[in-house]
């Protein structure tokens, strides 16, 4: 029998590829979760689910495209076929794209909303049902810490996730009675192929990482790793916070909590 705090639950995951996703997968089988995942890159998908069924654990990949209906209605539907139901879900699916907002093409703005917006709007419409027969659980949306705080060239991707906050908070005043609870993690800089920039080498990115997290995050002076996010994605889903459902939980290392005033020095 499998053993760990999520032993005998059922985890589905979008965006798990790669990244937030990928970690989060991980950390759940490692906890004894059975876990459904899904996302657009097949061979990166297999990747992940021969990773964690080396380590002993328990995963289905699913290929599947948030922005496409029938894809997440068949993702959905194949975790809880696998697995004989649902328990947590964590819609972590999303992009970015940046620009100056005159300058952002209107289907490139149409394609972030749909990823990020629409994405996580159909992940839980196709998972409620599903929470709903199982008597309660728990979904975790992949926010931002941009919803507090945008940065230039961001319009597009800070609008997704402040729609993302409007459906959290929404969703938990819907079915807190059926004791779902709904919450969003709000990360900062992460190390993932969103920000590390392409054909970069390892070296090199090494430097530039503890640049970005001297520079930007002045709380603990370094950006997030992968598995830093994971462990509050898992720490959200465990009975710990039964209490808590519509919240926004930063994790960004303090970034959104001030920044240093910088003064020149006296003569």
């Amino acid at each position: 029998m499998p053993r760990g705090r999520f032993a005998g639950k059922v985890v589905a995951i979008t965006g798990a590829t790669s990244g937030i996703g990928r970690a989060t997968a991980l950390a759940f089988a490692a906890q004894g979760a059975a876990v459904g995942f899904c996302g657009r890159r097949a061979e990166l998908g297999a990747q992940v689910e021969r990773e964690i069924r080396r380590a002993g654990g328990t995963a289905r990949y699913v290929r599947a495209d948030v922005r496409v209906e029938k894809d997440v209605e068949n993702f959905v539907r194949q975790t809880v076929d696998s697995f004989g139901g649902l328990d947590i879900a964590f819609n972590n699916a999303g992009i970015s794209r940046t620009a100056r907002l005159h300058e952002l093409g209107t289907d490139t703005f149409d394609d972030v909303m749909a990823t990020n917006a629409r994405g996580v709007f159909l992940s839980m419409k196709y998972q409620i049902p599903h929470l709903l027969a199982r008597g309660g659980g728990v979904v975790i949306v992949t926010s931002s810490s941009a919803v507090e705080v945008a940065r230039p060239q961001g319009a597009a991707y800070s609008a997704g996730k402040r729609a993302v906050q409007g459906l959290v908070q929404a969703a938990a005043l819907d079915y807190g009675r059926d004791g779902i609870r709904v919450n969003a993690i709000m990360p900062g800089t992460t190390d993932t192929a969103l920000v590390r920039p392409p054909g970069m080498d390892d070296a090199t990115w090494t430097a530039a990482r503890a640049w970005l997290g001297e520079q930007n995050v002045d709380g603990l002076h370094r950006i997030a790793s992968p598995e830093d996010i994971a462990q509050a994605v898992l720490g959200l889903a465990a009975d710990d916070f039964a209490y808590m459902t519509g919240a926004g939980v930063f994790v960004d290392g303090g970034a959104s909590a001030g920044r240093r005033l910088l003064v020149p020095p006296r003569p």
